[in-house]
């Protein structure tokens, strides 16, 4: 039984603003099936990204009241129906045009992440490692990089004067994902964390993971540990006592 609901959209630029419109939503849609009818019937200018529709591209990442989500996997029914709706842009990167945001601050920080390096007398086809740590990395290669995590960080959010020396959750990830691989060469990757990707700026208030439609728990099973290898590597005495004999 469809009904009628009250959405708040933001329409224009940096000097736009919310817009009132009130719309069409049947039993079992998603909020992206309703942006796409105020396409369709209200607003055909209306710019938003997205492509799969099944919450595996991340394309459609928006703030929903306020929450960082993906418009498709979130069900009109988690909503009263005599409740407003806000959709807006993530807040935290620039805004290209009503709910399309210029994401192109994270692919400058993947770039800046130096490539897994497997050991150089192990060709092809010949690596070998424990399944548990197979487990253990799997966790981390569910992100969709829909840039929540990013978005929701208060490091970059509420301070862009972080952004150069802050690569936010989703790479401090990626960096913690080849430190914990058995088979990376790469040398002192948590100091590299620490120093060219900003690990000491965060504060660990786990946001980031609350907000992750993977359910990957970023700041337990990747951050935490990855302060915890920097700690040891610059703080443990015997580490550092082993550490000068061999240099």
């Amino acid at each position: 039984m469809g009904y009628q609901a009250h959405f708040r959209v933001w329409r224009g630029g940096d000097d736009g603003g919310l817009r009132d419109y009130t719309v069409e939503v049947n039993e079992g849609e998603v909020v992206l099936d309703i942006i796409h009818r105020l396409q369709a019937t209200q607003c055909p200018d209306m710019a938003v990204r997205w492509n799969c529709k099944a919450g595996k591209c991340g394309s459609c990442s928006a703030e929903i009241n306020g929450r960082p989500r993906l418009m498709c996997m979130t069900r009109m029914s988690t909503f009263d129906r005599a409740e407003t709706i806000t959709v807006t842009p993530m807040r935290t990167f620039p805004l290209v045009k009503d709910l399309v945001t210029d994401v192109s601050y994270n692919y400058t920080k993947a770039r800046e992440v130096p490539a897994f390096k497997p050991p150089a007398e192990l060709g092809p086809g010949e690596y070998r490692m424990q399944q548990v740590d197979v487990q253990r990395s799997q966790e981390f290669r569910k992100c969709i990089e829909c840039f929540l995590c990013q978005n929701t960080c208060h490091v970059i959010r509420d301070h862009s004067e972080n952004e150069e020396a802050f690569s936010g959750p989703r790479y401090l990830m990626r960096v913690a994902e080849l430190e914990m691989h058995p088979l990376d060469q790469a040398e002192n990757r948590p100091e590299e964390a620490r120093g060219d990707h900003g690990l000491g700026f965060c504060n660990i208030t786990k946001c980031c993971t609350d907000v992750c439609p993977e359910n990957i728990r970023i700041t337990d099973n990747a951050l935490i540990p990855l302060k915890e290898r920097v700690a040891d590597r610059r703080y443990d005495p015997i580490l550092r006592l082993f550490r000068r004999k061999r240099d």
